[in-house]
């Protein structure tokens, strides 16, 4: 898997007319944009976690939502084994209901935590790469490891996302950190199609460059981007799947 990986990464790199990466990647969205400063950095990691395991495909569609927004020609998505035997792996339909073609899509599967985060690295030194995102099942990860992965990313302006079962308890030094779950879903605009739109309840809980927030927002076939839904209610606080602890 390391020399296919190397392999892959190596006939990016000789992709002609590659441009440079942007600092910021605005959203659209401008209450979200203006808690950003002006949008979510690029070349830096976020870390996005689902508040319990039934919301992980809420949260992997918050997290391909933004990446996809992305002007690259390649998406890598990096996963562990058992994430791909509890979870499953990324569907050709659902890539393409986001308006990314599968074909974009580079899927990596490790045996390891170790391996994917070293693949992670790989992949994020890829300059011919707009977006790496690292699904990992539960559990905690070292401060060297997230700063490497921080480093890597920011040295070629690539976008970095964590995508975690759930919410972690360990110190990051990562850009953003976000709790994403399901929200109730309405019917689109046009009824007669009975389209389905995608909600999320997006929970901005650290952000290394400005306030926190919260917000209600939907994927738009239309406009092929999150947007904020409309005749949304009030957010509530996140509420995560934990086993009570007892409090000194």
């Amino acid at each position: 898997m390391d020399e296919q990986l190397r392999q892959c990464l190596l006939t990016l790199q000789k992709t002609p007319g590659m441009m440079g990466h942007p600092g910021l990647l605005p959203l659209g969205i401008p209450a979200v944009d203006k808690v950003l400063g002006g949008g979510l950095m690029r070349g830096a990691l976020h870390e996005i976690a689902a508040p319990g395991e039934i919301h992980l495909p809420a949260a992997a569609g918050f997290a391909l939502g933004l990446a996809v927004s992305v002007p690259s020609p390649r998406l890598f998505w990096i996963t562990e084994d058992m994430g791909l035997t509890e979870s499953g792996a990324p569907h050709g339909a659902g890539i393409d209901a986001f308006g990314f073609a599968p074909e974009r899509l580079v899927t990596v599967s490790t045996a390891h935590r170790r391996d994917l985060l070293w693949a992670m690295e790989e992949a994020l030194r890829c300059r011919a790469v707009g977006a790496v995102i690292g699904e990992m099942r539960a559990g905690e990860i070292g401060t060297v490891a997230v700063r490497r992965l921080s480093l890597a990313a920011a040295e070629s302006g690539t976008l970095a996302l964590l995508l975690r079962t759930t919410p972690p308890r360990d110190a990051s030094t990562a850009a953003t950190r976000w709790i994403v779950g399901t929200a109730s879903s309405i019917l689109g605009r046009e009824q007669s199609e009975r389209e389905i739109r995608s909600r999320f309840t997006a929970h901005l809980v650290r952000n290394r460059h400005g306030p926190a927030g919260s917000w209600i927002l939907e994927w738009s076939d239309i406009d092929e981007r999150l947007i904020l839904a409309t005749h949304a209610q009030p957010v509530a606080a996140p509420t995560f799947n934990r086993s009570p602890r007892q409090v000194a």
